[in-house]
């Protein structure tokens, strides 16, 4: 399936049903009053968040989606039947705009999350409404109003805890596939991952926290270099940074704080979540080499551990650090994150 992470629609709420105008008419009755009823109300168009979804990718077949109509009201004050609302469902953690305004409506974060995004018009009155002491048979009813019309942008943001953050072939995805279910692309060459991942880790009974792979980040793709901007949006929601800078790199202090700022350049709150630093593929070093780098100023000043997905060494230690920071982060409840039972 393929990941869509943006989309935008066209909604229409139906329209008011129009009031009716009749008079009663009985037998035995010489004098019958107006008694046209009112027109029925539009249905209203309904954004919901559903976690069971992942992807935009609907929004790509179908672009219109538009509400029934209110009815025309009845004799004998009968209240035309007023339309059913639409709920269109989209993946939790999708942020709603006005497309032509580009003004955010609605940020549905957790499951279940809804809003009416265009209200139905209200349904006109009949002739029985317009009755006065001077107009005992009025003769006119109202059209009912129009139902609400807009353009209506998707972003989605994944919901994770842990954010995995490094260059291309820094062994984002190798690292996700070891500690979760997930199974994304892995190969030895940069860019291999082209969409972000989720997967779920388990930490223990009753222990569980969600990671995103985001695919690998470049120098300048806070302005669109590399795979851009259109994958920083979804560290946004993570809670936990993990940076991943690989063991051969010869300046890790320099592509940390290229990551670093990279991520501060999109969105400067990205700098104030906690953070940890990891060194990947550490099956590849000698043992002198691994010596030497775990008593590097680096290792030292950030507290870096050395890793390695591949031979699973630290991945118990790794899976308790996240575990830890998020469970730090959920208590303080200064992160939304997305639970999964």
């Amino acid at each position: 399936m393929n990941f869509i992470d943006t989309a935008w629609i066209n909604v229409k709420a139906g329209d008011g049903g129009p009031g009716h105008i009749s008079f009663r008419r009985e037998k035995y009755v010489p004098m019958g009053g107006p008694d046209g009823g009112n027109g029925g109300n539009g249905g209203s168009v309904v954004i919901e968040a559903d976690r069971q979804l992942g992807t935009l990718l609907d929004f790509t077949y179908r672009r219109h989606y538009k509400a029934v109509s209110g009815a025309r009201g009845g004799s004998s004050n009968c209240t035309g039947k007023s339309g059913d609302e639409v709920v269109i469902r989209v993946p939790a953690g999708t942020v709603i705009r006005d497309k032509d305004t580009q003004e955010q409506i609605a940020d549905l974060a957790t499951h279940g999350q809804r809003i009416v995004v265009v209200k139905g018009g209200r349904g006109g009155r009949g002739n029985s409404e317009f009755v006065t002491s001077v107009n005992q048979a009025p003769r006119q009813s109202d059209p009912g109003t129009p139902g609400e019309e807009r353009n209506i942008e998707f972003e989605l943001k994944l919901l994770a805890d842990v954010g995995l953050v490094g260059f291309p072939n820094a062994g984002k995805s190798t690292l996700i596939a070891t500690i979760s279910a997930a199974r994304p692309k892995i190969a030895d060459y940069p860019f291999t991952t082209l969409v972000p991942n989720l997967g779920l880790v388990r930490a223990g009974e009753y222990r569980s926290f969600t990671v995103a792979d985001i695919p690998g980040l470049i120098e300048g793709a806070h302005i669109g270099k590399g795979l851009g901007i259109q994958f920083l949006r979804h560290i946004e929601r993570t809670a936990v940074l993990l940076f991943m800078i690989d063991v051969q790199s010869e300046t890790p202090e320099e592509d940390l704080s290229t990551l670093r700022n990279e991520l501060g350049l999109y969105a400067e709150h990205l700098l104030q979540k906690p953070w940890l630093v990891r060194l990947t593929k550490a099956d590849v070093l000698t043992s002198e080499e691994r010596k030497t780098l775990e008593q590097s100023a680096f290792v030292q000043r950030h507290s870096a551990r050395l890793i390695s997905a591949v031979a699973h060494e630290g991945m118990p230690e790794l899976v308790e650090d996240l575990w830890k920071y998020v469970q730090e982060m959920r208590s303080s409840q200064e992160f939304g994150t997305l639970l999964v039972e």
